[in-house]
C-alpha cells in the first residue's frame, strides 16, 4: 500500500518507519527542509533505540523515503496520516495550527480518492473539523474518508509498542476506509493484536482518557509516597501490594518528581480544558495536574531542606530528560528543579547520556560534563534525576570519595536506604523512611 506521514517528528518518524517494516511504500513528509536534508542523509533528529537501524534498511531497500514536496506524496498515497504536533496553547488547550494547515495542503492536492487518517493527539471533534477544512478548500469532488488512529507510543520503547501493541483503535464511519485501514495493521493480526473499532469521536477521546488515567496513577503514587514519609511507610512496599491487586496493576505506580515529556503533561491539560468548554468539571485530573505541579517544588523542598542554605554550593544532577532511553526534554521535571536550585544561589553541574544538547536550550547556565565521575567531582551533594540504567550500578565508594560531602537526593529510589547509610551516605528518598527499598 502507498502511504504518506506528514509530520516527521517522533510519532510521523516512527509510524512512518514501522509501516515501510511492514512492507509498505512510505513517503515522509516534513516542511523543514534541513530535518529533511539529513533525514535522507541517513541523520535521525531524535534518540530512540533501534530507530536508526530500522530506518537505514528501510531506505535502502526502498520502501522508505523523505520529501518537502507535499503535493507528490499527496497524489501517490491512498492513504495520508497526518502527525503533525499539536502543542498548548496559554489556556491549556490544543492547539490545532499545525493539522489545519495540513488539512489544506491536502485539500488542494488530493487527486483521488484518500483516506485521511490523524494520528495526531487532538481533542474530540477533530476528525469532523478536518473533514469541513477539506470540504471548504478541496479543489476536485473526489470522495475522501477519515479517521482517527490515535499512537500509544512510549518514548524509549515506541517500535517495540508499534509492532506489538497493546491494541489498535481505529475510528470511522465508513466501511470501505475502515476495511482499508485493518488491511493497513493485518501484520497485526498474526499476533493477535486486539483492535478497538468505533466512531472517530470515541477513538480520539480513547487516546485522551488513557493518558488522563496514567498521569492519574503517577500522581496518585506520588502522593502516596509524601504521606508514607509523614508516617513512617515504605512507598515501595504500598505500590507493590496495590498493584498485585489486578484491578490496579503495577505499572506506573513509581514515586518521583512527577510526570514529563510530549504527552502527559500536554494530553491532561487538553482533555481538562475541552471538558472545561463542554460544561464539564473534570476535577480528578484537574487534581492530578495539580499534584504533578506541586511534586516538582516538592522535591526542590526536600533539597532545600536536606542541604540547608544552598547559596554557593555545587550540586551534581545526573539525568535531564524527563525519563530514560529518550533525549525529549519537553516538561522535564528537571528543568523546574534546577532552575530552582540556580535561583537558590548554587550552581549546577549535570550529566545525561542523550539528553545535554537539547537541555542546554532551557538550562544555559548548567556545567555539562562528560560522565558521570566528572560531574560528581568536588559537589557538595549529588541528586539522581532520570533513571538511567548506567547510574544503577556505579562505583558508589569512589562516588562518596569525589563529593565534598556524601549527599545524595534520590529522586527516583534507585539505590536502596540500609545500603547507602551503610556506605556511610546521607541519603534522602521518595517515599520511604526505613526498609531497603530500591536496588
Amino acid at each position: 500500500m502507498h502511504i504518506a506521514v506528514i509530520g516527521t517528528g517522533y510519532v510521523g518518524l516512527v509510524t512512518g518507519t514501522c509501516f515501510a517494516e511492514f512492507g509498505n511504500d512510505v513517503i515522509c513528509v516534513d516542511n523543514v527542509k534541513a530535518k529533511i536534508q539529513s533525514l535522507q542523509k541517513g541523520t535521525i533528529p531524535i534518540y530512540e533505540p533501534g530507530l536508526d537501524v530500522l530506518v537505514s534498511k528501510n531506505v535502502k531497500e526502498r520502501r522508505l523515503s523523505f520529501t518537502t514536496d507535499t503535493k507528490s506524496a499527496v497524489e501517490k498515497s491512498l492513504v495520508i496520516f497526518i502527525a503533525v504536533g499539536t502543542p498548548s496553547k496559554e489556556d491549556g488547550s490544543a492547539d490545532l495550527r499545525y493539522i489545519e494547515a495540513v488539512a489544506r495542503d491536502i485539500a488542494k492536492h488530493k487527486n483521488g480518492y484518500k483516506v485521511i487518517v490523524n494520528k495526531s493527539t487532538s481533542p474530540v471533534g477533530t476528525g469532523k473539523w478536518i473533514r469541513a477544512v477539506i470540504e471548504e478548500n478541496q479543489t476536485d469532488d473526489m470522495p475522501f474518508a477519515i479517521a482517527s488512529n490515535p499512537e500509544f507510543l512510549r518514548e524509549g520503547s515506541a517500535i517495540e509498542d508499534f509492532m506489538r501493541p497493546d491494541r489498535v483503535v481505529i475510528g470511522s464511519e465508513q466501511p470501505e476506509s475502515m476495511a482499508i485501514m485493518k488491511e493497513l495493521y493485518s501484520p497485526l493480526y498474526l499476533i493477535e493484536t486486539p483492535f478497538v473499532e468505533t466512531n472517530i469521536e470515541t477513538a480520539e477521546l480513547i487516546k485522551y482518557a488513557a493518558n488522563a488515567f496514567l498521569a492519574t496513577k503517577i500522581s496518585y503514587i506520588n502522593e502516596m509516597a509524601n504521606l508514607c514519609e509523614l508516617v513512617g511507610a515504605d512507598v515501595h512496599a504500598v505500590a507493590k501490594g496495590m498493584g498485585l491487586d489486578k484491578r490496579i496493576g503495577q505499572k506506573f505506580l513509581h514515586p518521583g518528581p512527577g510526570y514529563g515529556g510530549s504527552c502527559f503533561p500536554k494530553d491532561t491539560t487538553a482533555i481538562y480544558q475541552l471538558a472545561k468548554a463542554r460544561g464539564a468539571d473534570l476535577s480528578i485530573i484537574g487534581s492530578a495536574i495539580d499534584v504533578n505541579r506541586a511534586q516538582r517544588q516538592r522535591m526542590f523542598d526536600k533539597i532545600k531542606e536536606g542541604m540547608g542554605d544552598l547559596e554557593g554550593k555545587t550540586i551534581a544532577v545526573l539525568g535531564l530528560a524527563f525519563k530514560p532511553n529518550t533525549d525529549d526534554m519537553r516538561d522535564a521535571p528537571s528543568i523546574d528543579i534546577i532552575r530552582n536550585i540556580i535561583r537558590a544561589g548554587a550552581k549546577v553541574k549535570a550529566f545525561d547520556p542523550v539528553a545535554m544538547e537539547n537541555a542546554k536550550v532551557d538550562l544555559p547556565e548548567v556545567e555539562y560534563c562528560e560522565e558521570t565521575y566528572q560531574t560528581v567531582e568536588g559537589c557538595d551533594a549529588m541528586i539522581f534525576m532520570t533513571e538511567w540504567n548506567q547510574f544503577r550500578s556505579l562505583d558508589l565508594e569512589k562516588i562518596k570519595a569525589l563529593l565534598k560531602s556524601p549527599v545524595v537526593f534520590d529522586l527516583r529510589n534507585i539505590y536502596g536506604i540500609e545500603k547507602m547509610r551503610k556506605l556511610g551516605f546521607d541519603y534522602h528518598s521518595v517515599g520511604r523512611q526505613n526498609g531497603t527499598g530500591g536496588e
